[in-house]
């Protein structure tokens, strides 16, 4: 976006203001230690605006009840509006069928269910499961899992000194033997975009299953699952301005119709006997036991919120953001950034030679300013790049310029406490 903003003052150029929507985050508003708050930890969790926070009241306060087979009147509404919002998340990533939508605790759950259902039905001794060096632990892990138990071989996309897939070693990597391809669209760690539509064509022409991660992609890039033609998308709802504990499993009907549930109980059953359990349809067959009903709801409400912005307005603030704050922080000798990939998301993580990333965080915290710094859950990432942690500002949609100025304000400071 071309703008002309200087830090956060409007021009007539200007064509989006954060402090438009600030208000609708109260946190926003609270002081830290005596300071106004500066949130740039998004990438961890964004905040909820008011109208997220509002519905899930309402939920609570007006007709709080267990969804499915009620026949009173409350059970009967939040029925309707747990299902009406599936409907919601269905047509904004533009799922063909609301079968296709599994609701889940989080990315981190979605992940585990395929690896543990799809995986399990699927995978045999040999065959090969790939993956990216910049994957967050919850893409390692079950894959890992996954290997040990059936005598899979776990193979791994290298990244390049910008903080990019390797992509010539990728197609090297991907053969008949790659069973499933499992990328983050967007690293947690680094800011990186993958090319995953590109990725997801390529496994297919090998006859792999694809499994994106799109927990950090959500907030800042327009999903259509139809378009990628991406196997399983998994997202979580407080990665985009929503509540904790929720999360969306897309995958292809196809493929959700030949899997095993996941995990057994209430809503997953048709009937159940000693002799014999008859399982649900999709998408009930992989939801067991009573589910996060108020969050779900908060979640298509903040997908409306976004979509009442615009995700395309977003992002761009959010790259104007990002450019800023990296122009900034390049004139500070003692910081060097980590992850400089062409196509980037609102993610800036750096070292200061000398300085512990905890000590950064902590001396920014007394400045009320919230960063978030340690191994971001991708340890490998933190490997490759020979650093045990990282500093890590992530911006959303509500920081302005002037947070911005403060953040560097106070790494200035870092700087000369420790050196």
């Amino acid at each position: 976006m071309s703008s002309k903003s200087v830090n956060g003052t409007l021009t007539p150029e200007t064509t989006f203001n954060p402090h438009l929507y600030r208000k609708d985050f109260p946190v926003l508003s609270r002081e830290v230690h005596g300071k106004p708050l500066v949130y740039l930890d998004n990438a961890a969790s964004s905040q909820m605006p008011q109208q997220v926070i509002d519905s899930y009241a309402e939920y609570h306060g007006s007709y709080h009840s267990n969804v499915h087979r009620g026949v009173h009147a409350l059970s009967q509404q939040a029925t309707d509006e747990y299902e009406g919002a599936r409907e919601y998340i269905r047509a904004y990533i533009n799922a063909s069928s609301t079968k296709e939508v599994i609701f889940t605790s989080g990315a981190t759950d979605s992940i585990n269910l395929v690896a543990q259902s799809y995986g399990r039905t699927n995978i045999k001794e040999g065959d090969e499961i790939l993956i990216t060096n910049m994957e967050h632990h919850a893409n390692i892990v079950p894959w890992k899992m996954l290997c040990e138990e059936t005598g899979a071989v776990l193979k791994v996309i290298p990244i390049t000194d910008k903080g990019e897939l390797d992509l010539e070693a990728f197609e090297e990597l991907l053969s008949e033997k790659t069973a499933i391809l499992g990328v983050v669209m967007v690293s947690n760690a680094l800011g990186t975009i993958n090319p995953v539509k590109e990725m997801i064509a390529k496994a297919h022409e090998k006859g792999a299953v694809v499994v994106v991660d799109g927990a950090q992609a959500m907030p800042h890039v327009r999903i259509d699952v139809q378009d990628l033609d991406v196997d399983f998308f998994a997202f979580s709802a407080h990665k985009v301005y929503g509540p904790t504990g929720c999360g969306v499993l897309y995958g292809k009907k196809s493929l959700l119709e030949e899997m095993p549930p996941y995990r057994g109980g209430g809503d997953m059953i048709l009937s159940v006997s000693f002799d014999e359990v008859i399982y649900n349809q999709l998408p009930y067959k992989f939801e067991a036991g009573t589910p996060g009903i108020s969050q779900v709801i908060g979640l298509a409400r903040a997908l409306k919120y976004v979509d009442e912005i615009g995700v395309e307005k977003i992002a761009a603030w959010e790259d104007e953001l990002l450019s800023y704050a990296t122009q900034e922080i390049k004139k500070i000798p003692q910081v060097k950034v980590i992850g400089e990939a062409e196509n980037k998301a609102s993610v800036l993580s750096f070292v200061i030679e000398g300085v512990h990333p905890h000590d950064i965080g902590t001396i920014l915290d007394e400045d009320g300013i919230a960063i978030r710094t340690g191994h971001h859950c991708a340890q490998p990432v933190m490997e490759r790049f020979c650093i045990p942690a990282t500093s890590r500002a992530s911006f959303a949609f509500y920081n302005t310029k002037e947070e911005v100025d403060a953040l560097i304000a106070s790494l200035k400071k870092v700087i000369e406490i420790f050196t």
